[in-house]
């Protein structure tokens, strides 16, 4: 077996298969390499893993899984790497099959399905994962900042040199593309970007990103925690979404002729996801945590709205000469799954190209400086303010919920219904201490 073979030279003794569970927990399953003869499909793992919530393994009431049933975890080779971080360890990201066939619960699954339907369409996404993260250093206490530097800061840099240089070398040899790096305003806090890719890819990207900030980050002593709040009065870490739509490989996203310098696909695909918005966020801000971020005034987009310069507003567009280029969306943060975060997106343009529904007017301000009527005009509705309420748009939203599927939409919401219930009335030193090293 070729693989096999390649790994034995590389010394790698075990090989992880990744999976990314409905709390976005990434998990693996180690097979040693001797195991990896001929016919190898994968591992089998319980049905009851995509039941599981972020505090503990046990399965939430009433997601339809339980101790009965096996699905098999079986390797997708395209994504293999020998892990840069864990010398005598490779990775690959696993698809869940059950009985020969994809598992209505499998994540990369749901995401394949809504880029079958974009392609029928007769186009397709590319897209980047923006990852902010803290880096923490454990103490008797629990946790505290590696830093206390502010936005941009010199020092953060000279203090994390090591570990920016090891961190951007293991991410490039596994094939991603480090664009640009600065220190975050928070505590501790990193933005490093990387370049975008085709939809699948880009959430496949970033489970390998965040195993690698972990791994590189625990050489150095480091934790790298990508919960969104880790101090109330200190900026937050989000994980914009990029997107930009696309045929043949030209940029479907511009047209300089329309005063929003967005094409009409664009402005129906943007005005879709405004539009579904609120349920969305049951998705990309999915955690009790996510919620201390998502605030007026904390430059996370707290209102559906959008602009190319405003930060406050829930969709940010990025313009050239030919018009806009892309968009980003803002509320979304590192404790989405990828793969439902991004195929709920896609889900909710669709049915904006579908129902060709009209992008609102731009936000020019702060919508937070203006009144409930003012906001009115520009469609800019308060996002939900608890993961409660956004589950609670999620279960009305007949569009996200078709897409997801009877059986996954009940396990996911169970899941997270559950890490409601328990978090709700945790402060937020106990969601630090419960959660910096599971996200």
């Amino acid at each position: 077996m070729e693989i096999k073979t390649r790994l034995e030279q590389a010394g790698v003794k075990y090989l992880r298969i990744l999976w990314c569970d409905n709390a976005n927990v990434i998990r693996a399953k180690a097979a040693h390499i001797n195991m990896l003869k001929e016919g190898f499909e994968g591992i089998g793992i319980s049905s009851a893993q995509q039941a599981l919530p972020v505090m503990y393994d046990a399965v939430a009431t009433e997601s339809g899984l339980g101790p009965v049933g096996e699905a098999l975890l079986q390797p997708d080779w395209s994504t293999l790497q020998i892990l840069p971080y864990a010398f005598g360890h490779a990775q690959v990201i696993g698809d869940m099959l059950w009985e020969g066939k994809p598992w209505e619960h499998c994540p990369r699954e749901y995401l394949r399905e809504q880029i079958t339907k974009l392609a029928e369409a007769g186009f397709s996404l590319k897209a980047a994962f923006e990852n902010e993260f803290f880096l923490l250093r454990a103490n008797e206490h629990g946790y505290e900042p590696a830093d206390n530097t502010i936005y941009a800061a010199t020092s953060s840099m000279n203090q994390h040199r090591e570990f920016v240089l090891a961190f951007t070398e293991a991410l490039e040899k596994q094939g991603l593309v480090p664009e640009f790096y600065y220190p975050e305003s928070g505590p501790g806090q990193i933005e490093l970007s990387t370049r975008y890719c085709d939809a699948l890819g880009a959430a496949d990207q970033q489970i390998v990103y965040r195993e690698t900030a972990r791994g590189v980050a625990f050489q150095h002593g480091l934790i790298a925690c990508f919960l969104p709040k880790i101090r109330e009065t200190a900026a937050g870490s989000g994980c914009h979404i990029n997107l930009s739509l696309w045929q043949n490989e030209k940029n479907l996203m511009g047209d300089s002729k329309h005063p929003t310098g967005i094409s009409d696909l664009g402005r129906q695909f943007m005005a879709g996801i405004l539009a579904h918005l609120p349920a969305l966020c049951a998705l990309t801000i999915p955690s009790r945590n996510s919620y201390r971020r998502i605030r007026p005034h904390f430059w996370a987009g707290a209102f559906k709205a959008w602009g190319y310069s405003n930060r406050e507003a829930a969709l940010r567009a990025s313009k050239v000469k030919e018009g806009a280029s892309r968009f980003e969306i803002k509320t979304a943060d590192a404790t989405a799954n990828p793969y439902l975060a991004l195929g709920a997106v896609i889900a909710a343009g669709l049915d904006g190209v579908e129902r060709r529904l009209e992008l609102a007017p731009e936000m020019p301000v702060d919508p937070g400086l203006l009144s409930s009527a003012e906001r009115q005009k520009f469609g800019a509705d308060l996002l939900p303010q608890s993961l409660a309420e956004s589950l609670a748009a999620l279960k009305q939203d007949d569009v996200l919920l078709s897409s997801l599927g009877a059986a996954r939409a009940k396990a996911y919401m169970a899941v997270r219904t559950m890490e409601w219930e328990a978090l709700k009335d945790y402060s937020l030193d106990d969601e630090l201490k419960l959660l910096a090293e599971r996200y």
